[in-house]
């Protein structure tokens, strides 16, 4: 196991086009980190870069007490999980496993024998077990992603790299992969950097979040702090789904308390918003569990319902507001309103987020 620090690192390809800007990062030893954002926002390029699979252009890469800029991939002592598997068709799932230390024995001191014991135990550990002896081809989707994640665990190596390795499951193996991921790095206690685009998968799986976006680090640290406190609109628009909801207008005084008013008139109203001290141009947000529906009053913010999803435990009610705009709330699926009722929109304490008119910065006022 150990320690990585990316100091002020940035990806520059030919022609100029920037991918990775001034990304600053230390990843404690044992620690689960996931890197997260949009499609193109650098957060696999910087997983790349620190596999040594992407030449970096500035900055400095540390894993452990060594600087790895010019040291090759293969001597960094890191093992990648790949979004397609990256398996051998024409070799057995146990050959899969053994392959990188076959070649590499000698000069990691094993014989046959200990390959064949890492193998075996590595298999037991991961339920693959009665698998060895089979091909890719003749294994499902989960299995095979089990037996990618066995050839990077395999080799013991000081830190793991994870570039979207459940992109490619159904719904249902994603989450089961998840746990699985979750309970093995507890129990190995190994150094990992992950990568995805799934803001539930992110959250579930790490100790810290690194969302990104447009080849710049946002926002770091612990999913629930991200999620409750995001720094801008860019992160609180991006984490939690379905989206946080965003009004534009201002905070007023009327009839001795603050509140937020559209340029349509409507109003949202309660105790967040009372003790805000600024005053003027704002945007707020609000997740859909931190909507509650009222009664639709003639300045209240209100809409009609134009959809319900119900999940079984749980539901959501998409409600169109002035401009078209549509709103989700969520709550308990047997408490959701029909379709085609006028309902009214409040938050709940504590549910509001203000974020600066012009910087998009999150206002602690």
């Amino acid at each position: 196991m150990a320690h990585v620090t990316l100091e002020n690192i940035g990806k520059v390809y030919p022609g100029g086009v920037r991918a990775v800007e001034e990304v600053d990062l230390e990843v404690a030893d044992g620690e689960f980190v996931v890197l997260v954002g949009p499609s193109g926002c650098g957060k696999s390029t910087t997983l790349r870069m620190v596999a040594g699979l992407e030449e970096i252009s500035e900055g400095t890469l540390s894993i452990g007490d060594r600087c790895v800029n010019d040291v090759p991939a293969r001597d960094r002592d890191v093992a990648m999980v790949f979004q397609n598997y990256a398996l051998y068709p024409h070799l057995t799932v146990r050959r899969n496993l053994s392959f990188g230390l076959e070649r590499r024995r000698r000069a990691l001191g094993l014989s046959k024998a200990d390959i064949a014991r890492k193998v075996d135990a590595t298999a037991d550990s991961l339920g693959i077990a009665a698998l060895l002896d089979r091909l890719p081809k003749a294994l499902s989707g989960g299995q095979r992603q089990r037996v990618a994640v066995g050839r990077a665990l395999v080799r013991d190596p000081a830190v793991f790299l994870f570039d979207e390795p459940l992109s490619n499951l159904d719904a249902r193996l994603r989450v089961e992969m998840r746990s699985e991921l979750r309970l093995l790095h507890r129990r190995l206690e190994s150094t990992m950097l992950y990568v995805t685009h799934d803001q539930e998968e992110a959250m579930s799986l790490g100790d810290r979040l690194v969302v990104m976006h447009e080849g710049r680090v946002q926002q770091v640290g612990p999913p629930m702090d991200i999620y409750t406190r995001p720094v801008n609109r860019l992160v609180a628009g991006f984490v939690g789904s379905p989206a946080m909801a965003m009004l534009e207008g201002e905070i007023v005084d009327r009839d001795g308390r603050a509140i937020f008013e559209t340029p349509a008139g409507a109003v949202v109203a309660g105790p967040d918003l009372e003790k805000v001290r600024h005053r003027g141009p704002v945007t707020i947000g609000v997740r859909p569990e931190s909507w509650r529906l009222v009664d639709a009053g003639n300045d209240r913010l209100s809409g009609d319902v134009v959809t319900v999803e119900r999940y079984g435990d749980r539901g959501d009610a998409i409600v169109e507001v002035e401009g078209g705009q549509r709103i989700v709330h969520r709550g308990p699926a047997l408490a959701m309103p029909e379709e085609g009722v006028c309902v009214g929109l409040e938050p709940v304490p504590g549910g509001v987020h203000l974020f600066d008119a012009k910087t998009n910065d999150r206002l602690n006022v």
